[in-house]
């Protein structure tokens, strides 16, 4: 049987960081923005509740319970959502003091998404949408050259960080964003060269470099690229890949403030076999449990169509629902066999964008259950690149 790295994707604001102590407030995390969600139109579940209710990500004790979670029904990586602003990381203690102090860290294996876009204030966000940028996601060269020696101490060298043919995976979410605080395509293919010369140098065969691909704009300041196919290539990327449904469709098409789950699953895995067709390195297909970003938004505002967050909320994502898109995610990639049979998921823990794996108080475990019943509890492989 062909294995599958089922890799969840991993958002992890809810612990303290010194930042955001300074932005909102000491010991804020974006629990409390889903606190404070109610229901914006008839028929809508808010706020949505964890069944484990509000807690510290951080803490290793709750990270070894996630890990034997995700691992117990058919996540084989974390793929954590990583930040680097004003010279430092970001919101990485969810990764560094909870799951790598896990004792059970073993069981799972994570790599990191380089989520290299503005930060900016989306809690929460009034309909005008002006929110105001807290920082800045673009990075100079030499900023780009402690980033990424940071990223090879701290993680790369981890037994359990995710590798292809035996080269880290290393995701980057804003192409143009990277393009434009290093001066240019060119500028940017000799740092990415350089990235993998130090990869080699610390021992491993390769860098295998992720391009996230989106043509419809989410957060604000994302600009998709003109031509992503020959940038990628330019750029030496080995893989494509997505990071959620709504980077394939537009959410505020007619029916707002609502979105059918089916009608969103067939536009996205249209764009699978579209993005398959446009680049020339493997495509990585991503599954969406959901979508509702309503929380982001401010509560006393009417619900109204616009900008990110003001968009649809999918409906009828059923855990049935989804299983359905997670076996033609395999379908995918089984018919896709000269590539990496590898899925990613949004999310583990978006819960202010309403995609989640977590238990909540209405369905459980049982979106998880899902993910076994597709791809059972087959031990993670590392799978070739082809030439």
């Amino acid at each position: 049987m062909t294995p599958y790295e089922v890799a969840a994707y991993y958002f992890p604001q809810y612990h303290t960081d010194p930042l955001n102590d300074r932005w909102h407030g000491q010991e804020w995390t974006e629990w409390e923005v889903l606190k404070v969600a109610r229901p914006r139109f008839p028929g809508h579940r808010q706020p949505i509740v964890p069944a484990w209710g509000y807690f510290d990500e951080a803490d290793p004790a709750w990270a070894a319970r996630e890990i034997d979670l995700a691992a117990d029904h058919g996540i084989t990586a974390f793929l954590y959502d990583w930040y680097w602003y004003k010279g430092r990381p970001f919101l990485q203690d969810a990764l560094e003091r909870g799951f790598l102090q896990a004792a059970n860290k073993g069981r799972l294996k994570f790599a990191l998404m380089w989520a290299n876009h503005d930060w900016v204030n989306l809690y929460p966000v009034r309909f005008t949408n002006k929110p105001e940028m807290l920082a800045s996601g673009r990075i100079s060269r030499a900023a780009f050259e402690r980033l990424t020696d940071y990223v090879i101490s701290h993680y790369f060298i981890q037994p359990n960080y995710l590798t292809l043919a035996g080269a880290p995976y290393f995701s980057i979410y804003d192409l143009g964003n990277l393009i434009a605080g290093l001066g240019g395509v060119e500028a940017t293919a000799d740092v990415l060269r350089r990235f993998r010369g130090k990869v080699r140098a610390a021992g491993f065969p390769d860098l295998h470099l992720n391009a996230i691909a989106w043509g419809v704009q989410g957060l604000p300041g994302e600009k998709p690229l003109a031509d992503p196919a020959q940038v990628i290539a330019e750029l030496g990327f080995a893989s494509v890949g997505s990071y959620a449904w709504i980077h394939h469709h537009d959410f505020n098409g007619a029916g707002f403030p609502t979105l059918d789950y089916q009608h969103a699953a067939e536009v996205n895995i249209q764009a699978w076999d579209e993005q398959a067709r446009q680049y020339t390195v493997p495509f990585f297909p991503n599954v969406s449990m959901g979508w509702d970003s309503s929380p982001r938004t401010a509560q006393s505002d009417r619900y109204k169509p616009g900008a990110y967050p003001w968009l649809a909320v999918l409906t009828g994502n059923t855990p049935s629902a989804f299983g359905k898109a997670l076996q033609r995610a395999k379908a995918f990639l089984d018919q896709k066999g000269h590539q990496p049979g590898l899925v990613t998921i949004n999310a583990w823990n978006e819960w202010t964008e309403g995609s989640y794996l977590l238990p909540d108080t209405v369905h459980g475990t049982a979106y998880l259950e899902a993910v076994r019943a597709v791809f059972g509890a087959l031990v993670p492989s590392d799978v070739s690149i082809p030439d």
